[in-house]
C-alpha cells in the first residue's frame, strides 16, 4: 500500500556546508545528524543530505513514496517498465530503501518504514 511521498533526498558533495544551508532553509535542526547522513523532519516531511548520493548516481533530490512492502511495489514498477537504479538496502533498524528508473530516466524512490 502506497503510504505517499513522505521522504526527499538531496546528494550533496559537502555535508558541512550543505547542513549549514539547509538548517538556515528550513528553520530547524537536524533531527539526524552523522556524517553519513543528516535528516530533518518539518511538517510531516523528512528531507535528507546524502553525501554519497552522487556516488550512488544521483544526479539532483530523489522524492521517496512510503510503502508498506517495498519489495511487492518495487516488482510492480518493474513489472510496468521501470529499471533498478539501487536496489533493496536496509539502511538500519529494519527500515528498507530503494530507486527504480521509469522508462524517462527518472528517480523513484521507495522507502518501507521500520
Amino acid at each position: 500500500m502506497n503510504q505517499g511521498l513522505k521522504t526527499i533526498i538531496y546528494p550533496v558533495k559537502d555535508i558541512a556546508q550543505a547542513k549549514a544551508l539547509y538548517t538556515k532553509l528550513l528553520g530547524v535542526e537536524p533531527t539526524i545528524d552523522q556524517p553519513y547522513y543528516v535528516g530533518y523532519s518539518l511538517a510531516g516531511q523528512d528531507i535528507a543530505l546524502d553525501p554519497n548520493g552522487h556516488k550512488k548516481g544521483l544526479t539532483g533530490p530523489v522524492s521517496y513514496w512510503h510503502v508498506t512492502d517495498l519489495k511487492q511495489s518495487m516488482q510492480q514498477l518493474l513489472d510496468a517498465g521501470s529499471q533498478v537504479q539501487q536496489d533493496v538496502q536496509d539502511v538500519g533498524g529494519g527500515k528498507l530503501v530503494a530507486i527504480v528508473k521509469d522508462p524517462d530516466g527518472n528517480s523513484i524512490g521507495l522507502i518501507q518504514p521500520s
